[in-house]
């Protein structure tokens, strides 16, 4: 009877541990996706219109 106590107080600390282990590699995700959103938006160009700006030819 004392083993089953053992088990069970192994197994809930088993539980916790994997627990607190899941909720970190989500949280890291979670901030890894948003540090890679804010760097492309940072990083984006503005789209592209149709008409260039018109830049004389150069002329010796």
């Amino acid at each position: 009877m004392a083993n089953d106590s053992k088990n069970d107080l192994a197994s809930r600390a088993a539980i916790a541990a994997g627990a607190a282990i899941g909720s970190a590699a989500i949280a890291a995700a979670l901030l890894y996706v948003k540090r890679r959103k804010d760097k492309k938006s940072r990083d984006s160009h503005p789209p592209a219109t149709s008409t260039a700006p018109h830049y004389p030819e150069a002329t010796d």
